[in-house]
């Protein structure tokens, strides 16, 4: 996290600093609606070491999505449970995808190399090729020779 310009570092948005009645006057909405949202599980707060509800900001910000899909959108709660369900989801998908795309240019710069490490390794098997007429030793004064390859199978 950033460091403030005191240096002071901001809170974790995830840390339970509001009690119930001050995370619903944030959200603008009563704490006993706050209960029916945890009891459906569209919200954990965390829990003091007394049992006392700690909402975080992240949980005021979901709750602020809650009312905003209920009231504005029209939806119900099971409504808002799906469209959750469905951007975690997304979420999951999208980290995947970067998984994916990470591991994909990986193996493109290894098959690079490898494709490189062909190349240049063929350059020291190939021979020029010369048009008849034109080679720098003369076919007829050629010997056979024999040249072993690997993995050949022999006739016999």
């Amino acid at each position: 996290m950033a460091a403030r310009g005191d240096g002071r570092t901001p809170p974790d948005p995830r840390r339970g600093v509001y009690m119930i009645s001050v995370a619903a006057e944030l959200a603008g909405m009563h704490p006993q609606t706050l209960r029916i949202y945890e009891t459906r599980g569209l919200i954990t707060p965390r829990r003091s070491p007394k049992n006392t509800r700690l909402y975080s900001q992240e949980d005021v910000d979901r709750l602020r999505r809650i009312q905003e899909l209920t009231t504005e959108m029209g939806m119900n709660l099971a409504g808002v449970e799906r469209v959750f369900e469905l951007e975690e989801e997304i979420e999951r998908m999208r980290r995947r995808m970067r998984s994916l795309e990470t591991q994909a240019d990986r193996i493109q710069e290894h098959l690079a190399e490898e494709l490189e490490k062909v190349r240049k390794s063929f350059k020291h098997e190939l021979v020029r090729y010369e048009p008849p007429g034109q080679a720098l030793v003369p076919a007829r004064a050629m010997k056979a020779v024999r040249v072993p390859v690997s993995g050949a199978r022999r006739r016999g």
